[in-house]
């Protein structure tokens, strides 16, 4: 069963959130929660993260810890 993480609007879910940073989604959540993680909340109340700005982060965390060796 292929499962889908992204809508069609560019959010993200938490679990698509957590593999693209190599966290869970509980501490994506946590993120969230403590304002490191730009979000919005659904209807139901789930959050969901702009993809561009998840994947502009995804890049600098991966600079930074390239640039440390």
């Amino acid at each position: 069963m292929t499962r889908r993480y992204r809508n069609a609007d560019g959010w993200l879910t938490s679990a698509a959130v957590g593999r693209l940073l190599g966290v869970s989604p509980k501490t994506v959540n946590r993120y969230a929660r403590e304002g490191l993680l730009p979000f919005t909340k659904t209807l139901g109340g789930h959050r969901r993260y702009p993809e561009a700005r998840i994947r502009e982060l995804q890049a600098e965390l991966t600079v930074q810890v390239g640039g440390e060796s």
